[in-house]
């Protein structure tokens, strides 16, 4: 099999192709430049796609024997990474660039090349395990070591890209065994760091960064009820669940600190509430996906038989970040009419996920994900929530 294998430059994606290499595909190697800036360097673990990760990919190639090239994807991610995640922040949303540039990058450009060049699959890295079933379908399971598993950020991969994608690494029990087997192998990022933040914000200052893309203006500061407490500089630089940075002139009666429960930029305002607020029961999102078969063709929950395209409820997991805990809830998809007050937003579907243990701090623009058991069956973006103390005051 004609495997193409993605090398970011980090010991992970180096071991995977080596295995790739060792089960006998005949493989190329392939980092993305994802940055036209010539002088963008690593600094210690933070950011990827760098100068000095190109060279450590090349080197890996090298040792392994295998075809390597540097592939040209800047424009693409400018415009589907970096633009989308300034045009969330802009919507008062949280992005999850990593989502997004697994969704239209690693996994929908690099796939649809690979592809045409006659490749069979795209190895990466990634922790995670594929399973297939008795009919040859593919399901995106957990990868055997917990601590490392990446699951959540391939949730959006549909079934036709889980159909051409391998994960190497996905039954590895440890991170300490891929760095033994690299150092066995000779690799020379062995012990190279973990990266970690944005990629195109390597020193980590997401703040900073957005005030010289977004024209801050000045707008209230409110509480729930949309009593004025203060006043900000600009809605874009607050997340839901901050409490530090607030300047807020109006004390709560009670005397407790209270943190950001939600950004609107229609009218440029920043809500902010008690810590018991941040605690959501109930998350929702249109734009949603199925990693594999779909819920009703998996056998999980069947189609409601009074709406059109709904699915009856079903008992799962879901997790709204990439290291958090999965919470036991209960998905169901509902019809929704298009928006009054957005004339844009025609009428679809509703991915509706109950959980039954509060999460607390989920903003739109985060990716849900869904598991039934150790399976990936979904994710969508979260379009908007409903605090526990309101559903529990209905």
């Amino acid at each position: 099999m004609r495997v193409l294998a993605a090398m970011s430059g980090g010991v992970d994606s180096a071991v995977a192709a080596a295995r790739a290499v060792e089960a006998g595909h005949d493989v190329v190697g392939v980092h993305l430049a994802l940055s036209r800036m010539p002088g963008t360097l690593r600094t210690g673990s933070r950011g990827c796609c760098t100068i000095e990760d190109s060279l450590d990919a090349r080197r890996a190639a090298e040792l392994l024997g295998i075809p390597f090239y540097v592939w040209d994807f800047s424009e693409r991610f400018r415009a589907d990474v970096v633009d989308d995640f300034i045009a969330e922040y802009s919507a008062g949303r949280t992005p999850n660039p990593c989502m997004r540039c697994n969704e239209r990058i690693k996994f929908a450009a690099v796939l649809e090349k690979a592809l045409a060049l006659g490749f069979d699959a795209v190895a990466t890295g990634h922790y995670a395990h594929i399973v297939t079933d008795s009919a040859g379908n593919r399901e995106l399971h957990r990868a055997s070591d917990e601590a490392k598993d990446q699951s959540y950020v391939l949730g959006v991969l549909t079934s036709e890209q889980l159909a051409h994608s391998m994960f190497p690494l996905g039954t590895t029990p440890s991170k300490a065994v891929v760095r033994a087997e690299a150092a066995e192998r000779g690799l020379t990022v062995a012990q190279k760091p973990d990266s970690h933040d944005i990629c195109f914000i390597p020193d980590g200052d997401t703040r900073g960064w957005l005030a010289d893309r977004i024209e801050p203006a000045t707008g209230a500061i409110v509480d729930r009820d949309g009593t004025p407490v203060g006043t900000h500089d600009g809605a874009t630089s607050f997340t839901v669940g901050q409490r530090r940075g607030l300047n807020l002139g109006v004390p709560a009666p009670d005397g407790r600190p209270r943190f950001v429960l939600e950004v609107r930029p229609r009218t440029n305002e920043v809500v902010v509430g008690p810590r018991e607020a941040l605690a959501i029961r109930e998350l929702a999102g249109r734009r949603f996906t199925w990693a594999g078969l779909d819920p009703v063709a998996s056998g999980i929950t069947a189609r409601d038989a009074d709406e059109v395209d709904a699915l009856q409820p079903f008992d799962c997991h879901v997790q709204v970040r990439a290291h958090a805990d999965p919470v036991p809830a209960v998905a169901r998809v509902v019809t929704v009419p298009a928006e009054v007050e957005e004339p844009d937003s025609p009428a679809g579907r509703e991915l509706v996920v109950e959980v039954r243990e509060p999460l607390h701090g989920v903003a739109p623009g985060q990716t849900a994900v869904i598991y039934v058991g150790t399976r990936v069956l979904g994710q969508c973006t979260i379009d908007r929530t409903v605090a526990a103390d309101l559903v529990a005051a209905q």
